[in-house]
């Protein structure tokens, strides 16, 4: 006679089954979850003997739960609009602190706590690699929460060089002139307004130019010229040596001393800024001279200055390797730091938590930490979450093939019952 252990360990198996179903699709709207399965194996008896030929006769002692599998392909993205949203696509998982234990989740629903730093739902710290007062950031080191509020003003930045395109008209009489004038930022943020102004010169081909700063720039009674010197330019307009401070020729070149002027220092201004030493850059990202001499009228179309006043952080967004970007209200941008991600040898050997954390194992082995985009691992989507994965219509088709597996389990256990009724009924 069979044993009732048989169809109740289908039962339980079933029951099982079904427990796991339940949870898929009591998930399915939650933030990064990973549909989950399970893998049955059956249970030998003892042998019972041996057949004539000498093989083996065993009758099957059940079933029993051997694992529980992790989907770890990707769900779907949710554009949320959140700058603190972020969505994992490919390996890996964000790295969370609970009270200094790392914890490892796929749910990238973060927000921005209190003290300016990234957190999941749990409140969890979300981890990475911290930038400098520069922006500069160095992957590798020591994990620290993410605060996108720490820089929440960016200091002025003295501007060092400019360019501007322009071009002088070649029929200009002698003595002709045109004036650019040119925005620079000094130690304190403040603008200091210089003038370019080009002259005609006597000789065919060449133009004097100066620049000067207005005596309100410096509390002086007159305005005063920071550098001045000559440019040459070729038959065809192209602009071949300058000299400046009346000193020796020096052919404009790609590199080198010929593509600049330099020395065009600014001392005593009247807000108390530092002094500052620009650099005239004449040529283009080409190598080409951006200053020429054609037949067209003198104008200046565009300029370009290093440097910039003070600002504070106005927003911030997730790059594709996960550097939260910040950008200020002088248009800057900087980096905050950057988002670690943890991946591992074996993620089916993780232990869930609540909240959709992971905890490492020794089956899972320790986490490699490093960034997005690197080292095998997936890319960061900002301003989004990645979906569950559990599919709608494959939990159904699986709740009805465990439904009917209890459902037969059930019916041989009452089948044996019924064969034991008959068995006492025989003996009594």
């Amino acid at each position: 006679m069979g044993t009732f252990a048989i169809p109740l360990s289908g039962l339980q198996a079933s029951s099982d089954a079904l427990s796991v179903i339940s949870n898929n699709l009591a998930n399915l709207n939650t933030d990064g979850y990973k549909d989950q399965s399970l893998t049955f194996g059956d249970i030998f008896a003892n042998l019972q003997g041996t057949s004539g030929n000498g093989d083996p006769m065993q009758i099957g002692g059940g079933v029993q739960v051997e694992n529980t599998v992790s989907n770890f392909t990707n769900g779907s993205l949710d554009a949320t609009g959140q700058a603190s949203n972020m969505a994992l696509q490919g390996n890996g998982f964000f790295v969370v602190s609970n009270n200094g234990q790392l914890n490892y989740t796929r749910d990238g629903d973060f927000s921005v706590n209190p003290a300016g730093q990234l957190v999941d739902a749990s409140g969890n710290l979300v981890m990475g690699y911290p930038a400098s007062a520069s922006g500069q950031i160095t992957a590798g080191g020591a994990l620290s929460p993410i605060t996108v509020n720490g820089t929440g003003t960016l200091a002025a930045q003295a501007s060092t060089s400019f360019s501007t395109t322009t071009n002088l008209q070649a029929d200009s009489a002698p003595g002709t002139t045109f004036t650019t004038p040119l925005a620079v930022t000094d130690s304190l943020g403040e603008t200091q307004n210089l003038s370019i102004t080009y002259t005609a010169g006597a000789m065919p081909n060449t133009w004097n130019y100066s620049i000067s700063l207005p005596a309100s720039a410096t509390g002086a009674g007159a305005a005063t010229t920071l550098t001045s010197g000559t440019m040459n330019f070729s038959t065809s307009g192209a602009l071949v040596s300058t000299t400046s401070g009346g000193g020796a020729v020096v052919p404009v070149s790609a590199t080198g001393a010929g593509s600049s002027i330099t020395g065009i220092n600014i001392t005593g201004l009247a807000d108390g800024a530092a002094n500052m030493s620009l650099t005239w850059n004449l040529n283009g990202a080409s190598g080409s001279p951006t200053i020429t001499q054609q037949d067209q009228a003198s104008a200046t179309t565009a300029s370009n200055v290093n440097g910039f006043g003070a600002g504070t952080l106005s927003s911030f967004a997730v790059l594709s390797n996960g550097v939260v970007e910040g950008t200020f209200s002088n248009n800057q941008t900087l980096a905050l730091g950057q988002v670690a991600v943890g991946n591992f040898a074996n993620p089916e050997g993780l232990t869930q938590t609540n909240g959709g954390n992971f905890l490492a194992t020794t089956a899972s082995g320790a986490a490699v930490l490093g960034v997005a985009g690197a080292g095998g691992n997936g890319t960061i989507t900002g301003g989004s979450v990645e979906l569950s994965n559990v599919n709608l219509s494959d939990e159904f088709s699986n709740m009805i093939v465990a439904q009917q597996n209890y459902e037969a389990n059930a019916k041989a256990l009452t089948t044996l019952d019924q064969v034991s009724q008959a068995t006492i009924q025989l003996i009594s």
